[in-house]
């Protein structure tokens, strides 16, 4: 069971932490390489001639070939050659042939310690620029939402994919409009820049059409139609395959205490008490996927259910539910969430994609989009 901070230090402290425990194995790991030479040294001198240090000194340059920058690596590769010289001194030239295929095969390795050094300080360099462009895309079509919205407290989070710096059509946004708080979390089919640009697409539609729709069904007709007819002027978007998982939400304007929910081929959202209860939000009837209304015709309906003051409403991409451990293994928020008690929208997400982190050994297979709202205690 996951358990919320009390207050926004508890996630300053959380995140200290993560921070500390990362902080103890880099020092351990640029030591390495000083370690094995130390190592082989000993190694060499306490063990009767017929052993060698080579595999040591070897492996020293290797590992340090992606950890230090190729100054210091050849550094690491010089002294690790000069070492294998200066024991094979040591002991004398009673195999010369030996010391001498010893030596060869540490300056060989060095050099190719070298060349690995190049090739992975390139790799870096070419993935951060691309994560640079890919999180600056990311944050035009996502922007940060405030942290409160007729009297909600309001938290987003876009946590990428740990696979790569490939932009994904994870979606998330939310808006005060004449008809009450509206939010939308969705997931655009595929991977790149298409799927940014349906993107693009199904949020500027949600902006507009919240502001000038009255009810969440005419809203999703907007969105539907805003779809199809993007399918349609782009080739790179497959009219008959292109669809948007997309589950909106409303609190009206006037009454917090009630909440409609329109779910379209997404996952549930989740409800938090605040005193740990935990709801899904399932539809009352399944619906295809935006976009995918010639496949089938329905009558939209938005489901509509007691908000309670304190309460949160969890929003969130299949890349939570999704993700998995290394048994395979999914995580179930539901299970996880249940019975912790949270301080704000913020702490919520931050304990989920943490817990996420946890579950997954490292970060998510794929991208994951989570919007939460936050009714306020009543005075």
């Amino acid at each position: 069971m996951v358990r919320g901070g009390g207050n926004r230090t508890g996630d300053e402290e959380r995140r200290a932490r993560r921070d500390q425990m990362s902080s103890w194995g880099r020092p351990l790991a640029r030591w390495l390489p000083a370690l094995l030479i130390v190592g082989g040294v000993l190694f060499d001198v306490v063990t009767p001639p017929q052993y060698t240090a080579a595999p040591f000194l070897s492996a020293a340059p290797l590992v340090a070939a992606p950890l230090y920058s190729l100054r210091a690596t050849a550094g690491t590769a010089l002294a690790a050659v000069v070492t294998e010289v200066l024991l094979a001194t040591y002991h004398g030239a009673e195999d010369y042939y030996q010391s001498a295929t010893e030596a060869v095969t540490v300056v060989v390795v060095a050099l190719m310690a070298l060349g690995i050094n190049r090739v992975v300080r390139r790799s870096d360099a070419r993935l951060a620029s691309v994560r640079d462009v890919s999180e600056a895309a990311q944050r035009a079509v996502l922007p940060t939402p405030p942290d409160t919205l007729a009297g909600l407290a309001v938290a987003a989070r876009y946590v990428g994919a740990r696979a790569g710096a490939r932009i994904g059509g994870d979606l998330h946004a939310v808006q005060d409009t004449p008809h009450g708080v509206r939010m939308i979390v969705g997931d655009v089919r595929g991977k790149g820049l298409e799927a940014v640009e349906a993107a693009v697409v199904v949020v500027g539609a949600f902006r507009e059409a919240a502001e000038q729709e009255t009810t969440l069904e005419a809203v999703a007709s907007r969105l539907e139609r805003a779809i199809e007819r993007e399918g349609g002027r782009r080739t790179g978007l497959d009219q008959d395959e292109g669809f948007t998982t997309a589950v909106l939400a409303e609190v009206p304007a006037g009454n917090q205490s009630v909440l409609r929910i329109l779910n379209r081929g997404h996952p549930s959202p989740l409800l938090l008490t605040p005193d740990g209860g935990l709801r899904e939000l399932p539809p009352s009837a399944a619906a295809l996927p935006l976009g995918l209304g010639d496949v089938a015709g329905w009558p939209d309906h938005a489901d509509e259910t007691f908000f309670p003051a304190g309460a949160l409403l969890m929003l969130f991409t299949d890349g939570v539910t999704e993700a998995r451990d290394r048994a395979g293994r999914f995580y179930d928020p539901c299970a996880r969430l249940r019975g912790s008690q949270f301080s704000g929208p913020g702490d919520l997400l931050d304990v989920v994609v943490e817990d996420v982190a946890r579950h997954t050994r490292g970060g998510p297979a794929d991208d994951m989009a989570l919007l939460a709202v936050q009714r306020p205690l009543e005075a």
